[in-house]
């Protein structure tokens, strides 16, 4: 017996309807947002004003000699600078999200280790970036170093919660597989678990990079090394064409960096190494 076609009017009758709950949520964020604006006191944006359209003077003219510029206080040294801090954070945190990641995920471990180790990695990533750095400059003192161990555990915190996914994602059919075949633990590792995730755990690190690339200079402005001490400060000194120059500087090593990060990511999604 062929099934009944509904009208598109009796569908649309049949379908549930929840007009009163959607007013009670309207309500309730509207609430919030009125409550929300009793704590905002504005005053203005005529020093914002000021500040963007210096900013955007100096990028129309930003000062040229900084690029010639090889003292420590260059834009070359800096911006390298920069890199760096970026390159070991991404470095270190990638490598030592590993086996906390894989102490945090259920097919692996107990559930109970699993739970203290995503626990601890919620921590790390519940703090923004800019309070471990304020806390670790007291540790370290300014400088690159600060920045360096900043950004190491701020990228444990993302890389192993994206490790993660790939490890529970695992098929394990092809571990059950080489167990039965008599390979060790090394050899179960070496061929089933590493060609699974490689892949995976490279295209992170990569994101993370392009991510903490932009954290750096941003660490900069509180002392953590990098481009953003010498931004901050011409900033606050109105040197808006050596502003505009870092800008440019920041600008142009992000859209490079980001197309041969995109390029690598779009080969190993391929399935291409």
């Amino acid at each position: 017996m062929s099934e009944k076609k509904l009208t598109v009017e009796e569908m649309y009758e049949a379908q549930p309807h929840h007009l009163v709950r959607n007013i009670i949520i309207f309500a309730i964020v509207l609430i919030l947002v009125i409550w929300s604006r009793s704590g905002i006191d504005f005053n203005g944006v005529s020093q914002g004003v000021k500040i963007a359209q210096g900013t955007i003077y100096g990028l129309v003219h930003p000062d040229w000699k900084q690029f010639t510029d090889m003292t420590e206080t260059g834009i070359l040294y800096l911006m390298f600078q920069t890199i760096a801090i970026a390159i070991l954070g991404t470095l270190f945190g990638g490598i030592l999200a590993i086996p906390v990641s894989f102490l945090a995920s259920n097919n692996i471990v107990p559930r109970p280790v699993a739970v203290i180790f995503r626990v601890l990695i919620l921590l790390i990533r519940t703090i923004p970036s800019l309070v471990w750095a304020l806390m670790w400059i007291r540790v370290t003192g300014p400088g690159a170093f600060c920045g360096v161990v900043t950004q190491s555990i701020c990228s444990i915190g993302m890389i192993s919660k994206m490790y993660i996914t790939a490890i529970e994602d695992l098929d394990t059919g092809i571990l059950d597989a080489l167990d039965a075949a008599g390979c060790s633990t090394f050899q179960k590792i070496r061929c089933g678990v590493l060609p699974q995730l490689s892949a995976s755990f490279i295209s992170t690190v990569i994101y993370r990079f392009d991510i903490n690339l932009k954290d750096a200079t941003i660490l900069g402005l509180i002392g953590a090394g990098g481009i953003g001490s010498a931004l901050v400060i011409a900033i606050n000194a109105m040197r808006w064409t050596q502003v505009g120059a870092y800008l440019l500087a920041l600008i142009i090593a992000v859209i490079i960096i980001e197309y041969f990060s995109t390029k690598i990511r779009m080969r190993l999604a391929g399935g291409r190494q």
